[in-house]
């Protein structure tokens, strides 16, 4: 089996010291973690994990199989990028001066469908919203004018084939 990206969806109880439990599972099988977002889920009082890693299926499900053993997971899917909805997000910081002075970064901001979030004296901030490729093609045009600060999101997706999680936990009360 080759290697693919695959996202896994981890909803849990939000407890204490469950990420670290969670990362030590990949740990141990030597898998690196490409981009881990915790936030809260449709459902009250229960969080979302979204892991992505590459990896083959053979590993991403027995990973799963061992993420699922803890106690406060209620339920982890693992999906292929075709079989989700995903993006990130990303701040650029960029020289004041080079938003008057340089037409071009105009044009980027433009082309690029980002958005200018801040204009300080000093400095100004460009967010986008989009896949990995999108947000490294507008770092890659910017890099030349200098960037004082950049950061990425790690990745927020939805499937596309409806996950029972709801069902679940009704049919658990």
């Amino acid at each position: 089996m080759e290697n693919q990206t695959f996202t896994i969806s981890v909803y849990s109880e939000n407890n204490v010291g469950l990420l670290n439990r969670i990362s030590g599972i990949f740990l141990k099988r030597h898998i690196n973690i490409l981009s881990l977002n915790v936030s809260e889920s449709e459902i009250e009082n229960v969080s979302r994990f979204i892991i992505v890693v590459n990896t083959t299926e053979k590993w991403v499900q027995n990973i799963v199989g061992q993420i699922e053993k803890q106690i406060e997971v209620i339920k982890t899917y693992y999906h292929i990028d075709d079989e989700t909805i995903f993006l990130e997000n990303a701040l650029f910081k960029i020289e004041s001066s080079l938003l008057f002075d340089e037409r071009e970064i105009q044009n980027i901001i433009k082309e690029s469908h980002s958005v200018i979030v801040t204009v300080a004296r000093d400095y100004f901030v460009i967010s986008i919203s989009g896949q990995r490729a999108d947000i490294e093609a507008l770092y890659k045009k910017l890099k030349p004018y200098g960037i004082m600060q950049f950061v990425r999101s790690g990745r927020i997706s939805v499937s596309k084939a409806k996950m029972d999680i709801s069902t679940l936990l009704e049919t658990l009360k």
